[in-house]
């Protein structure tokens, strides 16, 4: 059976303490111009967060296209790791912060979260203990 490819409200990372406590206590990796905070959790379930500075974007709809090409390419993506968190019976906070200076095309994003998404699922299978 298929999974259909879907971004809930469940799976979205909103809480302000869960974010502070991502920021705090989780690790970071770049990739290109992605900035990616992680936390792997005793809890099962994938909860994702993006975000794009104002520095660099002064234009909210600059912003939110970034954001909205983003959260495609995970929604698209995601399911890999998904199987590997199910194996493991952990769960996983992620935050992407674009810190990129100029505007991107749909295929430089989904390309990156390829590579991100690629090496989650790697910490993930190496790491056997999460976070309470």
């Amino acid at each position: 059976m298929t999974r259909k490819l879907t971004l809930g409200k469940k799976e979205r990372l909103k809480s302000r303490k869960a974010i502070e406590q991502l920021f705090k206590e989780g690790r970071r990796f770049t990739v290109l111009s992605f900035r990616v905070f992680y936390l792997i959790t005793a809890g099962t379930g994938l909860k994702f967060g993006t975000g794009v500075g104002t520095r660099n974007f002064k234009k909210a709809v600059d912003r939110n296209r970034i954001k909205r090409l983003s959260r495609e390419a995970w929604r698209l993506q995601k399911s890999s790791l998904q199987k590997e968190l199910e194996d493991k019976k952990a769960g996983l906070h992620i935050f992407l912060i674009y810190t990129g200076k100029e505007m991107v095309e749909y295929r430089f994003v989904f390309e990156n979260l390829t590579t991100i998404i690629n090496k989650l699922a790697e910490l993930v299978h190496e790491n056997n203990t999460p976070h309470s």
